[in-house]
């Protein structure tokens, strides 16, 4: 894995000046954007993957090519795993490259659709993972970051243990700050590089020398 990712850079100099009203007015708002098709018939086969399975569920949302949602099925086998991603050339590389363990679906699908569909059919997951979502470093951009798009609210509803990681810190605090502003508190660290790299970016991102960031938060009252 080559080293040669540059770092992230961006017009803004710290938080986003309208993080937090972006934050309020979103919660205050519901978002009704329609529901695509597709999206409605990959949350009907996870359904239907889930039925009558009571095991701790973990959503891997953003999961590329599958290295972080196959790895998250092999360290916690009592758990289901379902590994998110709207590309099918990223899951059809993952379908080359790895054995999925039994505990593990991955779908094709648009996580904002998914996790309202999920949220409306009351999904509870136990972990959710959002490992180096693509940053948007452009101010212009904050409504496309997760903690400014109008799906936030959906995502905080889901619950459970929110685990986010990321080369750019900008973003972890960003994602900190928009919790705080719903209520929930977060705690935002640097990665250790002890660990085994889960996704293909985390990878890359340490040979390019990144300094990389953790943030978990809980996101149940």
């Amino acid at each position: 894995m080559f080293g040669n990712s540059r770092a992230v850079t961006s017009n803004q100099g710290g938080p986003h000046s309208s993080l937090a009203d972006t934050v309020r007015r979103h919660l205050g708002h519901v978002w009704r954007a329609p529901l695509a098709d597709h999206d409605r018939q990959a949350f009907a086969r996870a359904e239907q993957w889930l039925a009558d399975q009571a095991r701790p569920l973990i959503l891997d949302s953003g999961c590329g090519t599958g290295r972080s949602s196959v790895w998250l099925a092999r360290r916690y086998p009592e758990a289901l795993v379902l590994g998110l991603d709207q590309s099918a050339h990223r899951l059809e590389r993952a379908a080359r490259r790895f054995e999925a363990p039994g505990n593990l679906l991955l779908l094709r699908t648009d996580c904002a659709g998914f996790w309202r569909l999920a949220e409306s059919a009351g999904w509870r997951p136990w972990r959710h993972y959002l490992l180096y979502p693509n940053p948007w470093p452009k101010s212009a951009h904050l409504k496309r970051r997760w903690h400014g798009h109008p799906v936030f609210p959906h995502l905080l509803a889901l619950g459970g243990t929110l685990v986010l990681r990321t080369n750019w810190e900008l973003y972890a605090r960003e994602m900190a700050r928009a919790l705080e502003v719903a209520g929930r508190a977060a705690t935002v660290s640097p990665l250790s590089g002890d660990g085994e790299p889960i996704t293909d970016f985390e990878e890359k991102y340490r040979h390019s020398g990144h300094r990389l960031w953790e943030l978990v938060a809980g996101l149940d009252h």
